[in-house]
């Protein structure tokens, strides 16, 4: 089976050409900011974007012969973890997304391209809108103000996928807490395939993260909101965006960070602690929810790749249960891996209404 993934991302595509299992071809175009800059809206860029990735093909000399072409998922209504079919309705709430973000023409471009070749499908899988939460887990303090789970979901689940094939067992036998490390902060109770409790990450819930600001004191930002010293815009950035670690020390480098921390800077010393033990917080409540039955921990996310940061978490979390590490998020393996899934039969090709 020849497939085409596709991942739209806020200054970048990348794209993968993948036969059964095997990666062929894996290419990440840039787009600058000028570039970029002449559309008003994330919408308009459908155009330009597809034209790149045709472009990309026929200059690495790749066949346009697919058996199905996915796209990264944006942020449609919530929805149940799994492999959709692009149809009608789909189309539209993509088109019409309940925000701008680059994810939302994933789908949109597979559409488009999957429609040229006969018998091509078109998919997404596993978006950020994924929403599995228990009842239970969707009522905050406040009725006008219900949680909502929008989180790492693509990754996560090929995680948790990935580690129940290696240990011989089904994902859908096992509990386990996954953890993304990366410019946002997602952790989830996994409760024998479902998503069951995590934090949004998107609008900065939960930890502290290098560009989220984790959980906030809620009066302490009613007022600021009212101070008149900040526009809507500039609170949003405080939230997401120019938060967390950025907020505090001006770079979302842990690389630096860590050096810093070397040299002497109890600042960053402290503030990287204090998303430690977000972090970790985070994770002790997940295994909470699922009652102490916890399989395993997973970490994955681009932070993952440091062993000093793994190693300062496992002080606080591994009496739990084994910690497995899988650094990195390998979206479009994870995008390959569900539409070859769906065109053997293996998973279930979903339908969106």
């Amino acid at each position: 089976m020849k497939i085409l993934a596709i991942n739209p991302g806020s200054t970048s595509t990348k794209i993968a050409v993948y036969e059964d299992k095997e990666s062929l071809f894996e290419s990440t175009i840039r787009h600058s900011v000028n570039e970029l800059s002449a559309y008003t809206c994330v919408s308009d860029q459908f155009e330009f974007r597809k034209s790149l990735v045709m472009d990309e093909l026929k200059r690495n000399n790749v066949p346009f012969l697919f058996d199905a072409i996915i796209g990264r998922g944006g942020l449609i209504k919530p929805i149940p973890s799994g492999v959709y079919e692009v149809n009608d309705a789909l189309k539209n709430d993509l088109i019409h997304a309940q925000r701008e973000h680059a994810s939302n023409l994933g789908g949109l471009i597979a559409l488009e391209l999957a429609s040229e070749l006969p018998g091509c499908k078109a998919f997404i899988a596993d978006p950020v809108v994924v929403d599995e939460l228990a009842d239970v887990a969707r009522i905050s303090g406040s009725p006008l103000l219900p949680r909502i789970s929008i989180f790492h979901a693509l990754n996560q689940k090929a995680i948790a996928r990935r580690y129940a094939k290696e240990c011989g067992r089904k994902y859908e036998d096992l509990n386990l807490v996954v953890c993304h490390l990366g410019g946002g902060i997602s952790v989830a109770a996994h409760k024998q395939g479902k998503v069951i409790d995590v934090n949004n990450a998107l609008d900065g819930e939960g930890p502290i993260s290098p560009e989220r600001a984790g959980t906030l004191p809620a009066a302490q930002l009613v007022n600021l909101c009212f101070s008149g010293e900040y526009s809507k815009d500039e609170l949003l950035k405080m939230i997401t965006g120019r938060a967390g670690i950025a907020a505090h020390l001006g770079t979302t480098d842990m690389i630096a960070i860590l050096k810093s921390i070397e040299n002497g800077d109890k600042q960053a010393e402290l503030i990287f602690n204090a998303m430690i033990y977000n972090v970790a917080k985070a994770v002790g409540s997940m295994a909470a929810i699922l009652c102490g039955k916890v399989d395993a921990i997973l970490f994955t996310g681009g932070i993952a790749y440091s062993e000093h940061i793994i190693s300062c978490l496992k002080e606080y979390i591994s009496f739990l249960a084994p910690v497995h590490v899988y650094p990195g998020e390998d979206e479009l393996g994870a995008l390959a891996t569900n539409a070859l899934g769906a065109l053997t039969g293996e998973l279930p090709v979903l339908s969106y209404c």
